[in-house]
C-alpha cells in the first residue's frame, strides 16, 4: 500500500470497519468512514487522536444522497478514491415467521441496498484508478438458516458481489466478498448476545483479510473470502 491509498469505509466507527480503519491508518493510508452515530464517530476519531489521513462523515448507508455525498467529500479531501469497503450492516433476531416486520426494512436498506449505492457513487472514482470493491457478507450468504432474513440479506449481498465483477472487471476495477463467520463485534448487540460457546473471530482478525485483499498487487483480483473460527461447524 502507498501512502497516497485512499480508503472509504461505511460503518467504520465500530467493530469490523473501525479496526479496518486502524489498520490502514497503520500502514500509512488515508481513511474516510461513515456512521449514523456522530459521537461515536467522533469517539473513533478522538480514540486515534484525530489523525490528518482519518475523515469522518456522519450518514446513513442507506440513504443516496449521503452516500454519494461521502464519495464526494472523500475524494475532495484527498484527490482520489482507491477503495471503498460496504461494511454497515446489521441483524435482527427472529425469523420470518415470528419476528416483528417493523424491524425488517431498515435492515434490508442497510444490508442490500446500501452496498449498491456505495457502489453506484464509487465507481467513477475507482475506475479512474483501477481501484477495488469490498463487500462485507457472511457465512449466512452461503448456508441456509430457517426463515432467517438477515441470512437472506447476505445472500443477496453474495450475488452483488459477483455480478459487480462481472460489471466492472474489464474496467481493472476489483472486487472482493468477505464473508465472516462469527465475529466478536457490536453486531450480537441487537441479537442479544453473542453465542455462549465463545467461537468468535475478533474484528482485527477480519480487518487483517480486507487488508490483504486490498493490497493484493495490480492484476490480482480476489474475488471470495469465507472466514470462520476454527471449530464453528456451520
Amino acid at each position: 500500500m502507498t501512502n497516497s491509498s485512499v480508503t472509504l469505509i461505511t460503518g467504520g466507527s465500530s467493530g469490523i470497519g473501525a479496526a479496518a480503519a486502524r489498520k490502514l491508518l497503520d500502514l500509512g493510508g488515508r481513511v474516510a468512514v461513515t456512521g449514523r452515530n456522530v459521537g461515536r464517530l467522533d469517539r473513533f476519531a478522538e480514540e486515534l487522536g484525530h489523525p490528518g489521513g482519518l475523515l469522518t462523515l456522519p450518514g446513513d448507508a442507506a440513504d443516496h444522497e449521503a452516500v454519494a455525498a461521502a464519495v464526494a467529500a472523500t475524494v475532495a479531501a484527498y484527490g482520489r478514491l482507491d477503495t471503498v469497503v460496504a461494511n454497515a450492516g446489521f441483524g435482527t433476531p427472529a425469523n420470518v415467521a415470528d419476528g416483528d416486520p417493523a424491524e425488517w426494512r431498515e435492515m434490508v436498506l442497510t444490508n442490500v441496498l446500501g452496498p449498491a449505492l456505495l457502489i453506484n457513487a464509487a465507481l467513477p472514482a475507482l475506475r479512474e484508478t483501477r481501484g477495488r470493491i469490498v463487500l462485507i457478507g457472511s457465512v449466512a450468504g452461503f448456508i441456509h438458516s430457517p426463515g432467517n432474513l438477515y441470512g437472506a440479506t447476505k445472500w443477496a449481498v453474495t450475488g452483488l458481489a459477483e455480478n459487480t465483477r462481472r460489471l466492472v472487471t474489464a474496467d481493472g476495477v476489483g472486487v472482493t466478498l468477505v464473508a465472516p463467520g462469527r465475529v466478536e463485534t457490536p453486531f450480537w448487540d441487537a441479537l442479544g448476545g453473542a453465542p455462549d460457546d465463545d467461537i468468535l473471530l475478533t474484528a482485527e482478525q477480519l480487518a487483517d483479510a480486507i487488508v490483504w485483499a486490498i493490497e493484493q498487487p495490480a492484476g490480482v483480483d480476489v474475488n471470495t473470502m469465507v472466514i470462520r473460527p476454527q471449530g464453528q461447524p456451520v
